[in-house]
């Protein structure tokens, strides 16, 4: 075997190392805790859980004892022997070890199913696998328990709550230690947090799921979707705006209503039912369905900043990153079958383009057809083929996400690598042979009959809410000049160059910058810190000799003290910085 084999390159060979530590957690805990009942512990990216039965609280202190037990186990270096048996015999096996939550799985199963088990030293454990041959496999020093929540058995909130406990494990030490190093990180840069110190956003119970952005927030906000529309404005697009809420039937035709009920919310205009739009297509069929097109006019790129409400479980919420509502900056394209590889490779430049401005690297998934799907399996055959003829042409890397895609198209997904390494779900670009079908859209050829366009549904940043999380999370709310809420602030030393400290402020306003004056009787020192603390980009020191020779002395937050200049070229410096939309990680 290839050494490759034996490493974390191996994605199966990592799952099944980290599988087997979840066997090993579950060993370990029922060492450590008096009475426990198993549930399941898979593998999971970064680690792995197991979700436990136990009238003991699992406190720090015992997720302490069960981890040093975990290590035990390791050096034991128990073998994995998998062996299998009948529904029948199965059931029979685990009610004698008084385990009800695998009798209940297997009781889901078929009449006729073999199920498998994995014995490791005295534990035993239902499983399909895969494992590592031996539990000494495990680095006994690459391992730790990292938390312990409440998970209710299956997801269900009918259910009994259970305690997960969450464990990661690495393949040396120096592995785990960056690791935690990143999660310590990720910590201090959570966009919860740092939307309350920086005064972005705000959620309240009044209405979960539904974020408040403050003025110096709506500024980030303003500044994303301006470069949006400039951005789309030069690729082509029209932008367009359609309703929030739209009759049933037009949720019934476009598809959602089989496909997405249960995500929509409802109501009743003049005794007629209304969705409030989870998704902002249906409306850009009917916008282009409102003449008749010449295949001279096509493609037509229609982009559209839609505010879509989607019912997402209250357990599911989480800042800005999951929300009931969020602002899509979506685009549909109608066009000919020939323009398709143009135009979806036209897309993924865009994609390109808009995410180097933050420095963001990415990697690319191509989803295809899922189980609940519209239309003819050949059509989607042809939309994936296309799609990933597309990829192969312009050399990108890309790894099938199987069974992934809309319900009326296979798509392109783009995952954003912040500067932690964390990736995250943004542009996706879907192929769609299927609503124009629906919606009975059409062109004229050059025939001069009839002919059923294909489209595009497209969104880059994916939602401006989740973007928004994402960048302040990865420049640490510390925005660069372009977005930067306060871009400059004014800190006069002494009250005599309070005068002086207005003419600049209103010059610089008059430059378009976005300046603030702190003229608090504080040191000049303590106002430093504070904005820093507040991660303003530049700050203009004030004192008698700048008022005197009509100069500024500047701070960045990054370099600090970076000398005296005059007004004129402290402005040109921030214009240009700020026209190039400069990123600083």
């Amino acid at each position: 075997m290839s050494n490759i084999q034996y490493t974390f390159e191996n994605e199966q060979y990592k799952e099944a190392y980290r599988h087997t530590a979840a066997h090993v957690l579950a060993q370990a805990a029922r060492r450590v805790l008096s009475d426990v009942k198993l549930a399941i512990g898979p593998a999971i990216e970064n680690g792995f859980y197991y979700d436990f039965d136990t009238s003991q609280a699992i406190t720090p202190e015992i997720l302490e004892a069960i981890e040093a037990e975990m290590r035990k186990i390791i050096k034991e270096k128990y073998p994995l022997e998998r062996f299998e048996l009948s529904r029948e015999e199965a059931l029979e096996f685990v009610k004698k070890q008084g385990e009800p939550y695998k009798a209940e799985l297997i009781n889901d199963l078929p009449e006729d199913a073999v199920i498998s088990f994995y014995k490791q030293g005295d534990f035993t454990d239902m499983c399909a696998g895969p494992h590592v041959d031996t539990t000494g496999r495990i680095k006994a020093n690459a391992i730790k328990l990292t938390s312990c929540t409440g998970a209710y058995w299956r997801g269900n909130a009918e259910n009994k709550m259970l305690q997960r406990v969450y464990g990661t494990c690495f393949m040396s030490k120096e592995e785990l230690d960056e690791h935690l190093r990143l999660i310590e990180e990720a910590k201090l840069r959570d966009h919860r947090k740092l939307g309350r110190e920086l005064d972005l956003f705000g959620l309240y119970d009044e209405g979960p799921g539904f974020p408040f952005f403050f003025p110096k927030g709506m500024i980030v906000r303003n500044e994303l979707i301006s470069f949006w529309r400039q951005e789309h404005k030069k690729a082509g697009y029209v932008e367009i705006n359609t309703p929030l809420i739209l009759n049933e039937e037009l949720w019934h035709r476009s598809g959602h209503w089989d496909h997405y009920k249960e995500n929509m919310y409802f109501t009743k205009i003049d005794d007629v039912d209304y969705a409030i739009k989870p998704m902002n297509c249906p409306g850009g069929m009917l916008v282009f369905k409102r003449r008749m097109w010449s295949y001279r006019e096509l493609p037509v790129r229609m982009a559209e900043l839609g505010i879509v409400h989607r019912h997402e479980l209250s357990g599911a919420l989480h800042g800005l990153m999951r929300v009931r509502y969020i602002t899509q900056d979506d685009a549909h394209i109608f066009m000919m079958p020939e323009h398709v590889p143009s135009e979806i490779a036209a897309a993924i430049d865009l994609a390109d383009r808009l995410y180097s401005v933050f420095g963001f690297e990415y990697r690319v998934e191509l989803s295809t057809r899922p189980e609940d799907f519209m239309g003819e399996i050949e059509t989607w055959n042809m939309a994936e083929k296309i799609l990933e003829d597309t990829l192969i042409a312009k050399n990108i890397n890309y790894r099938i996400n199987p069974g992934d895609g809309a319900f009326y198209g296979p798509k392109i997904d783009f995952h954003l690598l912040d500067c932690l390494g964390r990736s995250w779900q943004c542009a996706t670009l879907q192929l769609d042979f299927q609503m124009p079908e629906r919606f009975e859209l059409e062109y004229v050829g050059a025939d001069g009959e009839k002919h059923r366009p294909v489209m595009i549904h497209r969104t880059m940043l994916g939602s401006i809410e989740r973007f928004f999380a994402i960048i302040t999370e990865h420049y640490a709310g510390a925005f660069p000049l372009w977005l930067a809420p306060v871009q400059v602030i004014i800190l006069p030393i002494t009250d005599r160059t309070h005068e002086y400290a207005k003419t600049i402020k209103e010059k610089l306003d008059d430059a378009g910058l976005r300046v603030e004056c702190d003229f608090r009787n504080e040191k000049v020192g303590f106002k430093i810190r504070e904005a820093q603390v507040q991660k303003i980009p530049y700050m203009l020191v004030l004192g008698d000799k700048e008022a005197e020779n009509g100069l500024v002395t500047v701070r960045n937050r990054k370099e600090g003290d970076v000398g005296t200049m005059s007004l004129e070229d402290f402005t040109a410096k921030l214009t240009d910085e700020a026209e190039k939309r400069e990123h600083n990680v």
